[in-house]
């Protein structure tokens, strides 16, 4: 398929250049005209000629995505046919692990021990870079106001 679509393409651009050069060069046109017997069985000839050129492209770029598409189907099935069976044999290695496993039994639930929680100090502390420190420990991280100046404003 490739090989004809190929030799058409090939085809329609040799005619692409030799109706360019009947059109455009005088002498060529005049040239053909006479083998032809006239222009307009010249003009005839060129047009029957690019009409059956069209049709052949048009038929073989129809024929070959045609053929690309069924390919293509045909690897996406396989494609999904091989995601079916790793997915089967993924899920069997899952039930095969879980079977193997020691002291699973399905539908019961085991709860972990309780263990007593880590002791936590009480508030206030003695740290003076805690905001609750007493006041005779001011925090070392913000310097106390003056006497005298202004109160920043609370948020």
């Amino acid at each position: 398929m490739l090989a004809l679509k190929r030799l058409v393409t090939i085809l329609v651009m040799v005619f692409v250049l030799l109706a360019l050069l009947v059109l455009l060069v005088p002498s060529v046109r005049s040239s053909f005209a006479s083998m032809a017997g006239s222009y307009e069985s010249l003009y005839f000839g060129l047009l029957v000629t690019a009409v059956v050129l069209l049709a052949l492209q048009l038929i073989t770029e129809n024929l070959d995505s045609t053929l690309l598409r069924r390919n293509i189907s045909l690897h996406e099935g396989k494609i999904n046919e091989l995601k079916a069976r790793l997915y089967d044999q993924q899920m069997e290695l899952r039930e095969r692990e879980f079977q193997q496993r020691p002291g699973t039994v399905p539908g019961t639930t085991t709860y972990p021990d309780p263990t007593p929680e880590p002791s936590r100090p009480v508030f206030p502390q003695s740290d003076p870079s805690l905001s609750n420190a007493p006041i005779d420990q001011p925090n070392s991280i913000i310097p106390p106001n003056k006497p005298g100046s202004p109160q920043p404003p609370l948020r």
